[in-house]
This record gives structure tokens, sequence and C-alpha cells, in this order.
């Protein structure tokens, strides 16, 4: 079993898990007081610490057993479920019994602070809600369709020497960094440029992306805090990282404010940027304008990146598929017996109304989700003692985690093909596209909390996916390769996703 260097070198996380071992064998089988009832316990703290590089799939084997289980951890309850009756309940019907509590944000807030994916009540409400009218403005869907638009055309420009030159890309590394490009100028109004190789930019990308994996190893390393204050092994390196990231962001933060104080033109305060809207509302305070910055970041860069990573993988994996998703783009844009030169000119024809005429590829791009959630699991705190739907108790203080990655997985949801990659379930017999339940398919939340990016990110995936697929046919460098995931807050690629690249007929060299 693969287990973390970094956890198990560790003297005192060593000494520390044996301490544990030594309560739950004292504890283990201690029936539940007053005749409650909960949940079976499917294993304790450690398993899941020895399973750290597989643990989603360790934690779905789990739920495959049971749909809703406990880890006995000495710390506080944890529960994890996946039965959408259970998860209907948190996110709807007791859904101001559950939310971040103390416990989560303590173990996130160095990074995310006090955005709005750890806080609650009126915190909450008032960045959802500043947040929930830009999403909903024309002007927001114009500016970052635009900014979307043009960012794919310059990764179409690199596929095509890419593929002119039987060049090997790294197909995840290049949506990520179109995402960035994307997300900081439809959310800040910043060039930042990854894609042309700023370095600056790309120098900001990595750390945060290292900071976001290093914050997720401290849910399952009860050693963090020691290791934080002591400033040794991946507390000290989150520490450097994070240093990077507050030193770009601070640095964008005055030379917006700055920006719109000078400025003499009322306009200024009407720009397109979600970030001049919230220094409009709290410019005297940069902390807080640095946590809506990173909870944006996170928010709109990588489940759009990791979608698109994921989907070109199984398309890789399911060639027939992926020429099916091609011959439905192409068809909507009535290319099937044109030929274009530039990549601009493909995407002058991806109309809206050519992106409704695309269930297919809405399909292949749910079912991507469905079975790899940019957000695996999402945790939420008991304020209250609580009896869910199944009849088991949950204590106040509870830790209950509900599983998106699992349920994509769970045959008792999704049918016994639950494991393949189908987008057909999500069409009716007209090949329409059919949605299903949010506490079914809870990659984008349910209830008050449900993501208010959820279109915004399908628009702007069938924006990338329609030129990418329609101008470009993809293989994977080894086929047999079989791709897992990189532990993270987000359900990252794991290593460089490595594809041959080749022009389509219908794009043809100038």
């Amino acid at each position: 079993m693969a287990v973390s260097v970094d956890l198990l070198s560790n003297p005192i996380f060593v000494l520390g898990s044996f301490l544990v071992l030594f309560i739950f064998h004292n504890y283990i089988h201690k029936e539940p007081q007053h005749g409650k009832k909960y949940h079976p316990t499917a294993t304790t703290l450690l398993q899941p610490l020895i399973n750290y590089k597989k643990l989603h799939d360790y934690m779905t084997s789990l739920a495959i057993r049971y749909k809703t289980y406990r880890v006995l951890s000495p710390f506080h309850g944890m529960i994890y479920t996946t039965d959408p009756v259970n998860v209907e309940y948190m996110l709807k019907t007791n859904f101001n019994n559950y939310g971040k509590g103390y416990y989560l944000p303590s173990v996130t807030s160095d990074l995310l602070g006090e955005g709005i994916f750890t806080v609650d009540g009126d915190k909450w409400r008032e960045q959802r809600k500043v947040a929930s009218q830009e999403f909903s403005t024309k002007i927001l869907r114009d500016y970052s369709s635009v900014t979307f638009r043009n960012n794919t055309i310059k990764l179409g420009e690199i596929l095509s020497q890419a593929a002119d030159s039987n060049q090997i890309i790294d197909i995840n590394d290049l949506f990520m960094k179109l995402t960035m490009d994307s997300i900081f100028k439809v959310g800040f109004g910043i060039d930042l440029d990854n894609l042309g190789g700023n370095e600056e930019g790309v120098r900001f990308s990595l750390a945060f992306d290292d900071a976001n994996n290093l914050i997720y190893k401290r849910f399952y390393d009860p050693s963090w805090r020691i290791k934080k204050f002591f400033n040794i092994g991946m507390e000290a390196e989150l520490k450097t990282n994070l240093k990077i990231v507050d030193d770009f962001v601070y640095k964008l933060i005055q030379t917006k404010i700055e920006q719109m104080q000078m400025s003499k033109d009322e306009s200024l305060f009407k720009k397109d940027d979600i970030l001049s809207r919230f220094v409009e509302v709290h410019h005297n305070n940069p902390k807080y304008l640095r946590d809506i910055i990173l909870n944006f970041v996170l928010a709109g860069k990588d489940p759009i990146a990791i979608s698109m990573s994921w989907l070109i993988y199984e398309l890789c994996k399911h060639p027939e598929i992926q020429e099916k998703v091609a011959k439905e783009i192409l068809e909507a844009l009535n290319m099937k017996n044109e030929e274009i030169t530039d990549v601009a000119d493909f995407m002058a024809r991806v109309s809206d109304s050519a992106l409704e005429k695309m269930p297919y590829l809405h399909a292949a791009l749910s079912e991507s989700i469905r079975l790899y959630p940019a957000l695996p699991m999402d945790p939420k705190v008991s304020f209250t003692d609580d009896v869910l739907p199944d009849g088991c108790n949950v204590n106040k203080g509870d830790v209950v985690t509900y599983m998106p990655y699992a349920m994509g997985r769970m045959k008792y949801i999704w049918g016994d093909d639950a494991l393949e990659f189908k987008p057909e379930r999500w069409l009716d017999q007209d090949g329409c596209y059919r949605p299903e339940s949010p506490f079914k398919f809870t990659a984008f939340q349910a209830g008050p909390r449900t993501c208010l990016g959820r279109d915004f990110a399908y628009r702007h995936l069938k924006i990338i996916a329609s030129v990418v697929l329609g101008c470009f046919a993809f293989k994977l460098r080894n086929e047999k390769e079989v791709m897992s995931y990189r532990l993270s807050i987000n359900v990252h690629v794991e290593a460089p996703l490595q594809v041959y690249v080749s022009r389509r007929s219908v794009f043809q060299n100038p």
C-alpha cells in the first residue's frame, strides 16, 4: 500500500498513530449510548492515511459496502455518505444545520481565508449576493465569452504547431494555463498570459496549485499543526508557496485600488471584471479582497481545466466517442463539407445557437464530470445533534462528508454500468440532453449553496471543447496508460497528460 513519505517519516506522526490505534482498540467496540443508532464503522483514521495516494478509491470501496459509514477518529466524529437522500437532507432540507463550522476553516484558512468556500452565515450571504449579481449580468456573460474564446484561439494555435511538428504535448498543462489566464482576465481584468509563458504568472500558478495540494494533506495528517509550529516538512513548503501567492495577489489588489482611486472617470467603477465590483464595496480591506480572489480562482480555474483534461483522456480511451462528438460539432456548425485554415475562423462559427445544437458534447462533458468531479469530497459540520433520513444519529460537531467522486461510481445510483464512460446515459430517447437530480449528480452542490458558476462552466467548457475537438483529434502517447488523480482539494490529473495531436480534415494547413 502506498504511504505518504512526508507523513510516515515524521516520528511525531508515527508515535501519534500508535496512540490513535490504542484509543481505537479500546473504543471501536463500544455500544452507542442512550440507545442511539449509528452508521456502521468501516475503518479507523489510520487506514485513509495508509491509502492516502489512492484515497478516493479507498473511500469508494468502503461506500460500495456501506452507503454511509463512520471513520473512527480521536478528534471528532467522521461520517461519509453517498446516499442521495442524506445529501438532499444536508444540502437543502436541513441546510442551516450543516456548514463549515470551526474545524474546516481552521484547516483551509491559510490559503482560502474567509472566502465564500470557508464561511457561513452573514459573511457567506454577502459574498454570494455580490457574486450572484455579477454572474447574472449580461456584461459578465459577454465579457467572459470573449475572454475564453480569445484564449482558446491561442490554445488552438499551439495545438496547430504541435500537430504540424508531430510534437507530444501535455494537454493538461495547457488547459490549466488557458483557464488560469481566462479566470484572471474575467475576475480581475489582468492579462496573466500563462499560455504565452509569462514567468510571473506561471510562478503564481504553480505556487497556488502546490498550496492547494498541501492544504488538502492537513485533513489526514494529525501532526500538521506541530509541523506548522516548527516550520518543518510540508508546512515549510506550504509557507513558501503561500508567500508567492500572497505577494502576487496583494500587488494586484493594490494596483486595482490605485487605478480606481486615481481615475476621474466613474465608468471605471463599472468595469467588466469582478474584482472591481468587490473593490467598490470593500476597497479598504485588502485581506478580504485577497480571500475573494483566491476562492474565485479555485472555483473557476480548476473545475474547467480538470473537466477538459479528463474529457480528453476518456475520449482518447474511447476513440469512437471522440469521433461522434467531433461529428456533432461539425454538423452543428454546418461545416461537414467545408474547410478552414485558421482557428479564429473556426471560432467565429461557434455561436450560442450552435452550442445549443450539441447535446452529445454536453452529455460527454457531464459524464466526465460524473466520474471526475472537481471537488471529490465536500465536508460539512453538524451544528446540533441530528438524525439523518436513514435513521442514524449525528452528534453535534461531527463532520459529515458527502462524496461526489464515490457517488459517481455507485451502481445503486447509476446502474451496473456506473464505471463506464457512457454519454448516452444523459440523453433521452430523442437524443436531447436530460439533466439529473443535483442530489444524485453532486458535482455542483445543491440547495442554497448550488454552484453559481455551473452554467458559466458548461458554457465555457462547450466553447473550448467545440474548437479543440472540432479542429483536432487526440491520441494518448501511451494508450495502455491508466491515469490517476493527484490528491488536492480538487481532483487533478496526477501526471502529465501526454497526447499526439493531428488536424481534422476540416482544418487544413494554410
